[in-house]
């Protein structure tokens, strides 16, 4: 069977890549890595090409090749999303694989419980579930699938017919983070990507992308981080970051870690409750928004922590970081208790008198 690959990945704003190695995705098992690693699979970028690089195994390529099959079969290789979660689309990215690509694709997902064991990437008795079938693939070219599944997924497995090159894998989906074991009162990080936080609008992303904010750990280089360009004009630069669950804010963490020349001279927070709203670019400026924190001065490659300066706690779903004029910001880091049902704005407010 033959799917439509002529989705735009304009489609899946608003998702995150869930096997993404900046959240902790994993390249676990492939039959065949000879000519690139399958590690590669999950970097960033779409990979480069340098014509006059070679191995003693061959041509250099940036992505997951395999060698030339001479029995029956095909090759694959299993991958750990970084976080569970709903897959709403894929891209298999044949990048610069022209005479060595696959002809075609397939897609299965698995749902494992760490807590029976460990998982074994080789094993034929894996319960795999198809979720996209065998799907035609471009050569050179980026590769868009939707895909329709209602199960939240912790492991894919991505086969190709019969062999070659893939150089990049992204899954598009929505982060399913398990609330169950949060006492009340715990505080974690409301906006953290592994929590189902999503940075949904900036003014500007010219040299770093808003997603960088809420990602795990700590940018090892400036390109980590989010970064406008410089401002010529009036005005002051924004990111909205939608939270994983509404929630009280206890306390903020803004860091400009490598950025030295160019951080923002100050910076001031801006919050909305608005759970029946998916705000974006178009239409950030039709909800209320209510200054949760004041102007703050910023120092360069430093952590900055704030907690008496909260003057408004929320109940937030939303979190607008104002920067002034420009610059970059490496992380923002939105410490709050969550509210397991955030849709009862009475009892998420009356949460905030114990505190």
């Amino acid at each position: 069977m033959e799917r439509n690959f002529n989705v735009d990945a304009a489609a899946f704003a608003g998702t995150t890549d869930l096997v993404s190695e900046l959240i902790g995705g994993r390249v676990l098992y492939a039959t065949d890595d000879f000519f690139a690693e399958k590690e590669n699979l999950i970097k960033a970028g779409r990979g480069v090409f340098i014509a006059d690089k070679y191995t003693e195994r061959g041509k250099w390529m940036d992505g997951w090749e395999s060698r030339r099959k001479r029995v029956p079969g095909h090759d694959w290789c299993v991958l750990e999303l970084g976080v569970p979660g709903l897959v709403r689309g894929v891209d298999i990215d044949t990048n610069h694989f022209l005479g060595n690509s696959p002809t075609y694709a397939s897609i299965d997902a698995l749902v494992f419980d760490k807590s029976k064991g460990k998982f074994d990437p080789a094993s034929e008795h894996n319960n795999w579930t198809e979720i996209l079938p065998k799907s035609a693939l471009k050569q050179g070219s980026q590769n868009i699938f939707a895909v329709a599944s209602g199960t939240s997924w912790t492991h894919l497995r991505l086969n190709i017919y019969p062999d070659g090159g893939v150089a990049r894998f992204r899954v598009y989906g929505n982060p399913t983070p398990n609330w169950s074991g949060l006492k009340p009162g715990d505080v974690i990080d409301l906006a953290a990507v592994e929590h189902g936080g999503l940075a949904v609008a900036a003014s500007d992303m010219f040299f770093g992308n808003k997603e960088n904010l809420i990602m795990p750990g700590r940018a090892v280089n400036m390109g980590g981080g989010w970064e406008t360009k410089r401002r010529r004009g009036p005005g002051y630069d924004w990111a909205i970051v939608k939270l994983g669950h509404a929630g009280i804010l206890k306390k903020i963490e803004i860091d400009t870690n490598h950025y030295k020349g160019n951080y923002p001279d100050n910076c001031w927070i801006d919050g909305t409750y608005s759970p029946n709203v998916d705000i974006d670019i178009l239409n950030w400026n039709t909800v209320e928004w209510t200054p949760v924190m004041t102007q703050q001065k910023l120092q360069a490659d430093h952590r900055h922590f704030y907690e008496k300066e909260i003057a408004a706690p929320g109940p937030w779903t939303h979190i607008r970081l104002n920067i002034a004029p420009d610059g970059g910001i490496s992380r923002l880091r939105l410490f709050g208790i969550p509210h397991l049902d955030s849709s009862v704005k009475k009892e998420v407010g009356s949460a905030t008198k114990s505190y």
